[in-house]
C-alpha cells in the first residue's frame, strides 16, 4: 500500500475507485473528474448498471481513462458517526476489493471515499480505509498493489499517520 499526491484519473492501474453516489450519476469532486476523463460512455454504462446502495460497489469499463476499469463505491454521508457510518465506509472498501479480486485485478487506486461533499472527517475516514484494506489484502487472491490517491498534502499526511508509505 502506498499513498500518493496524484490525480486518480491519471493512474494506469487495473481499476480506479470512484467515490460515487447511489444513482451512479456524474457528480462533483472525484466523481466528476472520473466521468470527465472516461467520457460520456461511462455515464451510459452507469445508467445500465442502475442504482448502487451505500456500502456497495459496481464495476464498469474505464473507457478513455488509463485505468481498465472503474469501481463505483458508494460511501456514507457523515451524520456525526453514530449512524453506522464506519461500517458502511468499510463495506464500500471491502466490496470494491472483492470486485477487483473477483475479476483477477492486480492493481487498484482509491480516493478518500466520503471525505468530500459527504463530509466524513478525513482522519477518521482514513483510519477506516487503511484498516479495511490491510485486512482484505491478507485474504486477496489477486490484488498486489493498492494506491491511495490523495487530493491534498493534508490527505497524504492522514495516510502517513496510519502508516501508509508515500
Amino acid at each position: 500500500m502506498t499513498a500518493k499526491l496524484v490525480d486518480i484519473t491519471t493512474l494506469a492501474v487495473d481499476a480506479i475507485v470512484n467515490a460515487a453516489n447511489e444513482a451512479l450519476a456524474p457528480g462533483g469532486g472525484v466523481c466528476g473528474a472520473i466521468h470527465d476523463g472516461a467520457g460520456p460512455e461511462l455515464a451510459q454504462a452507469c445508467a445500465q448498471v442502475g442504482r448502487c446502495h451505500t456500502g456497495e460497489a459496481r464495476l464498469t469499463p474505464g473507457f478513455r481513462l488509463p485505468a481498465r476499469f472503474v469501481i463505483h463505491a458508494v460511501g456514507p454521508v457523515w451524520r456525526g458517526g453514530r449512524d453506522g457510518e464506519a461500517e458502511l465506509l468499510a463495506s464500500a472498501y471491502r466490496n470494491s476489493l472483492a470486485l477487483a479480486d473477483a475479476h483477477g485485478l492486480q492493481s487498484i487506486a482509491f480516493p478518500a471515499i466520503s471525505t468530500g461533499i459527504y463530509g466524513y472527517p478525513l482522519a477518521e475516514a482514513t483510519r477506516v480505509a487503511v484498516a479495511t484494506v490491510r485486512s482484505q489484502l491478507a485474504q486477496s487472491r489477486s490484488i498486489r498493489d493498492v494506491t491511495f490517491a490523495c487530493f491534498s498534502k493534508s490527505a497524504l499526511a492522514a495516510y502517513a499517520a496510519e502508516g501508509v508509505a508515500a
